[in-house]
C-alpha cells in the first residue's frame, strides 16, 4: 500500500525584539503549541547584545522545511517587540505579508544621548503598509500594562498573531502552551494579555 502524505502549507513567521522583552518566551511558547498542534516547527535565533538591549531575531518555521532560516522576502508573518526593530526587518517581508508590531519605542542608546533620530511612527507604518498586505499595529506595552504586567508585552502580541489566522495553531493551542510554559504566578495576567492581544488584532 503507498503511504500518502500530507504537505502542510508552510508559513514563516521572524520575530523581532529588544533584549529583556520575552522574545525568547514567546518563541518557547509558540514551540510548544506547534507540538500540541502536531505541526513540525523548526525554528533559529540570532542573538545580538541581547543583555544589553540588543536585538534578538528568532525565525520559525511551522510545516515541512528543510532550513530553519527565513531568506528575504519570505516570511509571511513579521512580528515586532519594538517599532524601529520591525522597520529594520522589514526586508524579510513580501507584498502578502502580515505585520505585527507594538507601537511602543525603546529609545536606543545613541537616540537618547543625541547621536541618532528614532523614526516617526506615522511614517514608519506608512512605510510597511506600501510594503506588505497587512499591518496590525498598536501599542501592546499599554495594553499589558493593564493587563497587569508590563513584561507581558509578549503574551498581547502573540494574541494578535493568533487571531491573524496565519499560523495553523489555535488560541486554544497557544493556551495551553502558556499553561505549560509560563510559571504560575504570571498565568492569569498573561491569559488576560493574550486576549486583548485578540481583540487588538480584531480591531485593527
Amino acid at each position: 500500500t503507498r503511504i500518502e502524505r500530507i504537505i502542510m502549507d508552510t508559513k514563516r513567521l521572524v520575530m523581532v525584539a529588544v533584549g529583556g522583552q520575552g522574545n525568547l518566551l514567546a518563541s518557547s511558547v509558540l514551540g510548544e503549541a506547534a507540538l500540541l498542534a502536531g505541526v513540525p516547527m523548526r525554528m533559529s535565533e540570532i542573538h545580538g547584545m541581547a543583555q544589553r538591549g540588543g536585538v534578538v531575531e528568532s525565525a520559525l518555521i511551522f510545516g515541512d522545511a528543510q532550513s530553519p532560516i527565513i531568506s528575504d522576502g519570505d516570511a509571511d508573518v513579521l512580528m515586532g517587540f519594538e517599532p524601529a526593530e520591525t522597520l529594520r526587518a522589514l526586508g524579510k517581508c513580501n507584498a502578502r505579508s502580515v505585520v505585527i508590531t507594538n507601537l511602543a519605542p525603546l529609545m536606543p542608546f545613541t537616540v537618547n544621548i543625541g547621536q541618532g533620530a528614532y523614526p516617526d511612527l506615522k511614517k514608519l507604518q506608512e512605510m510597511i503598509r506600501a510594503k506588505t498586505a497587512r499591518l496590525i499595529a498598536f501599542n501592546a506595552t499599554t495594553l499589558a500594562r493593564e493587563a497587569g504586567n508590563v513584561l507581558s508585552v509578549n503574551m498581547v502580541l502573540l494574541g494578535a498573531l493568533t487571531q491573524t489566522g496565519v499560523l495553523p495553531l489555535t488560541a486554544e493551542h497557544v493556551k495551553t502552551a502558556m499553561r505549560r510554559k509560563t510559571k504560575p504566578a504570571f498565568l492569569d495576567g498573561n491569559l488576560k494579555a493574550f486576549e486583548m492581544g485578540v481583540g487588538a488584532a480584531q480591531n485593527a
